[in-house]
C-alpha cells in the first residue's frame, strides 16, 4: 500500500507541476497575442490619454511577470476576475456554460461507452470474420473523419432530410429537460461518433490477447459458450486498458468540445472561448483555457492511477 501511495504521489505531484506549465503557456500564449487590448477594446479613434488610463486600470502598465503572478494567485483564490466585454464576474459567466459542457460529455459518454464495451465484446467474439471485419471498417472510417465533418454529416441527414433533430443547440436556463436532450442530441452524436473508434478497438484487443490464457482454455473445457467465456473471464481481466482509454476519452470529449459546440451554436465552454477571442476578452480566454486543461491534466491523471491499481505488475520493477 505504501509502494502505491508513493506513485499516486509522484503523479499527483507531475500532474501539479504540469498544470503550473500549462498556466505559464496560457498566460503567454495569450500576451504575444497581436494588438494591444486596451486598444482593441476602445477603438482606433481613442485619444492616447484614455489609451492610457485603461492600460492602467487593467494592470498592463507593470511587468508580464508581475501580472502572471497577480493572475495566478488569484486563481488560487478562486477568483478569475471581471469579463472586459461586460463587466460580470467571470466564475459566474463560466458556471452555466460549464455544465453544459460537462452535460455534453456525460451525454455524449452515455452513448459512446456501452456502443463501444458491446462493439467490441462482439468484434472478440466474432473475430477475423465478416462481423469483425465490417466493425473495423465502420471503426476507421469514423476515427479518420474530423468532427465538424462528421456534425455536418448528421445534420444533413438527421436534421435537413429526415427533419427528425434540430440543427441548433439553442438552450438556457428556462429549456425543459426534454428540450435540452433534443438540443443535445446532435451535438453529442458528434461527439460519440467520434471517439467510439478508439475505445471500441482497445476492447476488442484487450480481450483477444487474453483468449490465450489457460484459465480461458479452462473455461471452454467446461463446455462454457464463447459469448459467456468472453463476459464471465475475459471482461473483467480486460477492464484496466479499457478503463484508462475510456478516462482518456472522457478528457478528448470535455476538452475537444470547442469544434462541436461552434458547428452547433452550443452554449458550452467552447464556444464561449471562441466568442471571448473574437472580443479580445483575455481574461475569460485565459480562465476558459485554464479549466480545459486542469480538466484534461485531472483525467489523465486519473487514467494513470487507474492503470496502476488494477494492473499491479506496473508497479514492481523488473
Amino acid at each position: 500500500m505504501e509502494s502505491i501511495a508513493k506513485i499516486i504521489g509522484q503523479r499527483v505531484a507531475f500532474g501539479a507541476l504540469t498544470l503550473w506549465i500549462v498556466s505559464l503557456i496560457i498566460f503567454a500564449g495569450v500576451q504575444l497575442l497581436p494588438g494591444d487590448i486596451a486598444t482593441e477594446l476602445l477603438g482606433q479613434s481613442a485619444t492616447p490619454e484614455t489609451v492610457a488610463a485603461l492600460r492602467k486600470s487593467l494592470g498592463l502598465d507593470i511587468p508580464a511577470y508581475l501580472r502572471y503572478f497577480d493572475w495566478l494567485r488569484s486563481i488560487l483564490q478562486g477568483n478569475f476576475g471581471t469579463a472586459l466585454a461586460n463587466g460580470r464576474d467571470i466564475a459566474e459567466l463560466i458556471e452555466p456554460r460549464l455544465f453544459n459542457t460537462l452535460l455534453l460529455a456525460a451525454s455524449a459518454a452515455v452513448i459512446s461507452v456501452p456502443l463501444a464495451l458491446i462493439g467490441g465484446i462482439v468484434s472478440a467474439l466474432y473475430r477475423n470474420t465478416f462481423i469483425d471485419r465490417a466493425i473495423n471498417v465502420v471503426t476507421l472510417a469514423s476515427i479518420s473523419f474530423p468532427e465538424f465533418f462528421v456534425a455536418y454529416i448528421l445534420i444533413l441527414f438527421l436534421a435537413v432530410n429526415a427533419g427528425i433533430l434540430p440543427s441548433l443547440s439553442d438552450v438556457d436556463q428556462s429549456t425543459s429537460a426534454l428540450g435540452r436532450l433534443t438540443a443535445m442530441a446532435l451535438p453529442a452524436l458528434t461527439l460519440a461518433v467520434v471517439v467510439l473508434a478508439h475505445m471500441l478497438r482497445m476492447t476488442r484487443t484487450s480481450i483477444v490477447n487474453l483468449l490465450g490464457n489457460q484459465y480461458i482454455e479452462t473455461a471452454r473445457l467446461k463446455g462454457l459458450p464463447e459469448w459467456r467465456v468472453l463476459v464471465r473471464h475475459a471482461l473483467p481481466n480486460a477492464l484496466g486498458p479499457i478503463a484508462t482509454v475510456i478516462v482518456l476519452n472522457l478528457a478528448y470529449l470535455i476538452t475537444g468540445v470547442v469544434v462541436v459546440e461552434v458547428v452547433f451554436v452550443y452554449p458550452g465552454l467552447g464556444q464561449l472561448i471562441v466568442d471571448s477571442v473574437q472580443k479580445r476578452d483575455i481574461p475569460v480566454v485565459q480562465a476558459c483555457s485554464l479549466i480545459f486543461a486542469a480538466t484534461y491534466v485531472l483525467l489523465n491523471l486519473t487514467a494513470d492511477v487507474l492503470s496502476i491499481v488494477m494492473n499491479p505488475r506496473l508497479m514492481r520493477p523488473k
